[in-house]
């Protein structure tokens, strides 16, 4: 795939970047305006439910989410990347209206299966839309740029999302989730008012000859096309950092309680860090052109690295300055591999294949969450921490002979101008 510029010259391509984002920051502030994301456990727990019940919901939804990747991505491409994120979004919010309406656990469990079919539906189609808008407009260079500041928008306004429905729910749990399906409502009625469809058959009609000549039929064949060694390293080590990241953002809690943080000290520590893992993606397009994705991604994974080493320590004020000041980095590297990944996959099966990138960092984040907690468990919170910098140690190993060889994540074929640039 060749990255073209928008006739006119850059002052057109930033015209042409900024008229494709503003749907989409304004559609991350009202997807990600979800109330009852830092509450719901209480109002589970006041339905009745044990925290084994609630655990088996959480797990579900997760794996559910996971294996419902690869589908929706086909189907994404089928009738529209548009189509599939307006589906997930309505199937969440009616999801979040039903679970305000019952007290039987076997109906929330129906419930929870399908959030976590919307999830899927939304998960890899919102970056394949983007990506398809701007290869439409020719102005792909503003991706990281936009990708940054939308996950940025989503990140912060979580945040707030959680403040504001620990106060809603004193007065009401309806107004909680109801608050956050019209939310997503209108999140969807923005997509659809704003924000053009695209199939992955219209995508491939934006792109050159030499794309036109690899239209794959299957996705399986387009992905046997373009996995390189390279790409596939790329998204096993990237699925591991993640895998590293999200249990450890979690445990954290624990590990702070167990070191002599009170409830009020945690709290704050993770909401600093929750905003801060929002605002420091904004510095993604600044460290893409200066450093480029092969750097980042051995830093990313030996900070996290030093993170978990850290806290090992015991001591609480360490993880806590280690938490803070470490825990932003990786973001940034989910940006620019995004963007890789985006630039390595072809237009017409993008979706799809995202998907099925988004299925791999699924079963590495839920086998790191169940290992992490063996080994938190098995040796005290400090210690299982520091010995599960052994994942991101792994991960920055496998890294290095594409690092040291300078191997090439896209194919002949399918290489953007950018990447060769890089």
């Amino acid at each position: 795939m060749t990255t073209t510029e928008a006739p006119g010259g850059s002052a057109a391509v930033d015209d042409a970047t900024r008229s494709v984002a503003r749907p989409f920051y304004v559609y991350a502030v009202l997807a990600n305006s979800l109330f009852q994301r830092g509450v719901f456990v209480l109002y589970l727990q006041q339905r009745g439910f044990s925290a084994g019940q609630i655990a088996v919901l959480q797990t579900l939804i997760y794996l559910v989410s996971g294996f419902a990747e690869m589908p929706t991505g086909v189907i994404a491409d089928r009738i529209g990347r548009r189509a599939s994120i307006v589906i997930g979004q309505v199937l969440i919010a009616g999801c979040l209206l039903g679970q305000v309406t019952s007290s039987n656990y076997w109906l929330f469990v129906a419930l929870f299966v399908g959030h976590g079919v919307g999830m899927a539906c939304v998960s890899g189609s919102d970056s394949a839309l983007l990506y398809d808008l701007l290869v439409r407009r020719g102005a792909t260079t503003g991706y990281v740029k936009i990708k940054s500041r939308f996950t940025m928008l989503g990140t912060v306004t979580s945040g707030i999302a959680i403040v504001l429905g620990g106060q809603m729910q004193a007065f009401s749990w309806v107004i909680v989730y109801v608050g956050s399906a019209a939310c997503l409502i209108l999140a969807v009625v923005v997509l659809i008012s704003r924000v053009p469809e695209i199939r992955g058959v219209d995508a491939v009609d934006e792109q050159d000859g030499t794309e036109k000549a690899h239209r794959d039929a299957t996705p399986w064949r387009a992905l046997l096309r373009v996995a390189t060694p390279a790409l596939v390293t790329l998204a096993v080590v990237s699925g591991l950092m993640h895998a590293t990241l999200t249990p450890y953002i979690i445990f954290t809690q624990k590990t702070l309680s167990d070191q002599g943080a009170d409830t009020a000290l945690v709290s704050v520590v993770i909401s600093a860090g929750f905003f801060a893992g929002g605002l420091v993606p904004l510095l993604s397009d600044r460290v893409n052109r200066r450093f480029g994705y092969r750097a980042v991604v051995p830093v990313s994974l030996l900070a996290l690295a030093l993170a978990l080493g850290l806290s090992g320590l015991g001591l609480v004020w360490v993880t806590i300055a280690s938490f803070l000041i470490l825990v932003g980095i990786p973001e940034i590297t989910a940006v620019l591999v995004d963007n890789v990944l985006n630039e390595a996959v072809p237009s017409r099966h993008r979706a799809s294949l995202l998907s099925m990138i988004a299925f791999v960092e699924s079963v590495l984040i839920g086998t790191g969450y169940l290992v992490l907690g063996i080994l938190m468990d098995g040796l005290g919170s400090s210690v299982g921490m520091a010995t599960y910098a052994v994942v991101p140690l792994l991960a920055c190993a496998l890294w290095l002979p594409v690092l040291l060889r300078g191997a090439r994540v896209t194919t002949e074929t399918a290489k953007p101008t950018d990447a060769q640039a890089s």
